[in-house]
Parts: C-alpha cells; sequence; structure tokens
C-alpha cells in the first residue's frame, strides 16, 4: 500500500557550509526509530553567500526545521520570527523550527555541551577555571550555559580581542547573576593552569596548530574540542601531550541534538545508546 502524504515523514536537515562529515542524520535517524517519531533527515550543503535563500528554499519544499551547524550560527536568529532566550544571549542559533507563524530559533550547543561535560565526562564545572577558545557562532552558543554552571571563573579568548571583548559585555550581567568571573583575552595572554579548556575556534576546521600555549592546562586538565572526528584529532592529541584529559565534541553533537529533537518533536530520546553506538563504531 503507498504511503499517503499525511503518513509522509517531517523533514529535517542539517544545514552548514561545509556539511558532509555530519554525523548528524545518524543520529536523528536513530532518535526516530528509538521513539516512533515520523521524521526523515539528511544534511542541506548551503552556499556561503546564500544561507537565507536555502532556509527559505527548503521551508517551501516542506521542510519542517534545521539544525544549523558552521558558518551560519551567528545568521540564523536574524531569520526567526521568535527567537529563546538563550539564543538572544548568545547571538547565535543552532536549531530552527518552522511554526505557523515562522521560524523559531534556539540555540542547544550549550546546553548539550553541559551535559557531555558535567554528566559524560564527570566533571562539575562549579568553582572550576574554564577557558574557552573562540568567540564566533560556536563560543557564543556555549557561553551563557557555561556560566550558568557557576565556574568560578571563565576566560573567552579570541584572535581578534575586540570580538572577546563584545560578547562578554553581552553576557556580563549574567556572569555576575551566577558568581562566576569573566573575562575577555587574545590568544596570548589567556593566562595559565585552567582546569577546563574548550577549543571551540576554527582552528580544527583549518588543520592549524594549537591556538594557545601549553601553559594553559592545570595537572589533570579536561581538554574538549567542540569538533569531533579527523578535525578534532590534532588538538586533542596535542592536549594529550600536554598531560590533559581529551575529550571530542562527539558527546555535546549527541546531547544538542537530543534537545533540539525535543524542541521539534516534544519528545526526548535517551542518548546514551546513541553515544555508545557512535564510540564503538558500530552502527545505530
Amino acid at each position: 500500500m503507498s504511503t499517503s502524504r499525511a503518513e509522509a515523514p517531517d523533514r529535517y536537515v542539517v544545514l552548514g557550509n561545509p556539511v558532509a562529515h555530519s554525523r548528524s542524520p545518524a543520529i536523528h535517524a536513530a532518535f526516530a526509530r528509538q521513539t516512533g517519531q515520523p521524521v526523515a533527515y539528511d544534511r542541506l550543503l548551503s552556499p556561503l553567500d546564500g544561507f537565507e535563500a536555502t532556509v527559505r528554499n527548503f521551508a517551501l519544499g516542506g521542510g519542517r526545521g534545521c539544525n544549523i551547524t558552521v558558518p551560519f550560527k551567528l545568521q540564523a536568529p536574524l531569520l526567526a520570527q521568535r527567537v529563546s532566550a538563550r539564543a538572544q544571549l548568545a547571538g547565535a542559533a543552532n536549531v530552527l523550527r518552522l511554526d505557523p507563524g515562522g521560524w523559531f530559533a534556539d540555540n542547544t550547543d550549550g546546553a548539550g555541551l553541559l551535559r557531555d561535560i558535567e554528566a559524560g565526562a564527570a566533571r562539575p564545572l562549579a568553582g572550576q577555571r574554564v577557558l574557552l577558545i573562540g568567540a564566533g557562532g560556536a563560543g557564543a552558543g556555549v557561553l551563557g550555559p557555561l556560566l550558568a554552571a557557576r565556574p568560578a571563573e571563565v576566560v573567552l579568548a579570541n584572535r581578534t580581542l575586540a570580538k572577546a571583548q563584545a560578547l562578554v559585555e553581552t553576557h556580563s550581567a549574567w556572569a555576575a547573576d551566577h558568581g562566576t568571573a569573566l573575562r575577555a583575552s587574545d590568544l596570548h595572554g589567556c593566562g595559565s593552569a585552567f582546569d577546563v579548556v574548550l577549543n571551540a575556534s576554527a582552528s580544527s576546521l583549518q588543520g592549524a596548530p594549537s591556538p594557545v600555549a601549553a601553559e594553559v592546562f592545570a595537572p589533570g586538565a579536561l581538554a574538549v574540542d567542540l569538533m569531533y572526528g579527523a578535525a578534532a584529532e590534532p588538538w586533542l592529541r596535542w592536549a594529550a601531550q600536554q598531560g590533559a584529559t581529551p575529550r571530542d565534541g562527539l558527546g555535546m553533537l549527541v546531547e544538542q541534538a537530543a534537545e533540539a529533537f525535543f524542541i521539534w518533536r516534544g519528545v526526548r530520546p535517551d542518548t546514551a545508546p546513541v553515544l555508545q553506538a557512535l564510540r564503538a563504531g558500530t552502527s545505530i
């Protein structure tokens, strides 16, 4: 029997440039099977100068929602009629949902990162000194939730100091509300002996050497690259050579995907078996 139009799955995509490497389709397919939700999920490559048109055409073709990845996270909220508080604070969004009144924009990156660090890596952030490298869309998305975890200090380091300072300014009241010291730095004056170091810069994608010096790691520090797979390996290998515990962004990817799935479908999938399968290299 042919599938009726009403029974056809709802269409979602991960939209970015590059996007061929993304493991999001496999993750969301696993979530759909697990929850019984009628979801079809794919990759969608957008021209660097054609983000708005790509999103518009996807909606016209029946699309229901998008995960937004590099380099469009800062542009995504500008397309939305409604923006969540966390995406407003970040000035960036990685989730779009098509509602009857237009696009709703949200940001699940920070929530996903926190769940992976505090639950997955068993590293509570309260009272810790944290270095966040990169003030682009990825760094902006995770800064607010990081501050809400009440570390003792967060230093935001970026190649262009003014960009880090601007992001610190928008988050200064939020940091004060949570009792966390927050400051901006260039890559060379960020300090030393951090308990947690997060690489949210573009250095991994570009295959560049580490953007910071080895003294940023305290003994036993956790080093997290928000990228995963081959892109994350050089920086994580370097961090391990400095005595840090390396962790890639795969756990964050799964956790933020589950949060996005909940935003789209109202159902929260179980992330543990999906991440376990991905780590083991088995089919999900």
